[in-house]
């Protein structure tokens, strides 16, 4: 597989247009990229941006806090996925996590991923605010879930991901599921690596940058 495979080519910020989004799509499809990432409210102008293409669509929702209610974070998937997302990438409710109210996280991220049925679920589980054993734990329980992938970060954390993080995050969750390195890709050398530690998955900004 080439570098191009692993990439979601991703904008995420506030500011971003519509022309922004358009030139997402754009470039992920001239590059080849596996998917574009985009805020639940560009959903419906990338989906037409990529239409007879073989990009995919990933949505963000509980961005980029994971502070929202369950009840929320249900609605925005099955709207993402109403109007056209391929994939939905969730942020875990950390201040649960940290408070140990592991049973409520696993329910969350369970009941995400029933709403949306067959689509793809990459839990995010922010790890620059978490210890060690917060990340084995969330990885665990995105596991007991039956999610599709754990994801490093949001990048809109204080870090976004480490080698060391991956390499903790495939221990845990093995080949059960899959593992997305996000957060601070912005070059070939640090995305091969990562491939080599065993992502599937690489969400960058710079995705036209790494594959030059």
């Amino acid at each position: 597989m080439k570098l191009a495979d692993f990439i979601d080519h991703t904008n995420l910020k506030p500011t971003a247009t519509i022309s922004d989004i358009q030139k997402l799509c754009d470039e992920a499809k001239q590059c080849g990229f596996y998917a574009v990432c985009v805020n639940g409210c560009h959903v419906g102008i990338a989906k037409k941006a990529i239409k007879n293409s073989q990009v995919k669509l990933a949505a963000v929702i509980g961005f980029p806090l994971g502070a929202m209610s369950t009840k929320a974070k249900v609605m925005e998937a099955k709207d993402c996925i109403k109007n056209g997302a391929d994939e939905i990438d969730m942020v875990i409710n950390i201040g649960w996590l940290k408070s140990g109210l592991f049973d409520a996280v696993r329910e969350e991220i369970k009941t995400i991923k029933q709403a949306i049925g067959e689509s793809i679920l990459k839990v995010i589980i922010e790890t620059c605010y978490l210890t060690e054993d917060e990340k084995k734990k969330a990885c665990s329980l995105a596991k007991d879930a039956q999610a599709d992938f754990v994801k490093t970060s949001t990048g809109f954390g204080t870090a976004g991901a480490t080698f060391e993080d991956v390499i903790l995050m495939k221990k845990i969750v093995g080949e059960e599921l899959k593992v997305k390195a996000s957060g601070g890709v912005k070059d070939q050398k640090t995305a091969k690596k990562y491939i080599e530690l065993g992502v599937s998955r690489i969400g960058t900004s710079s995705g036209p940058d790494l594959i030059k």
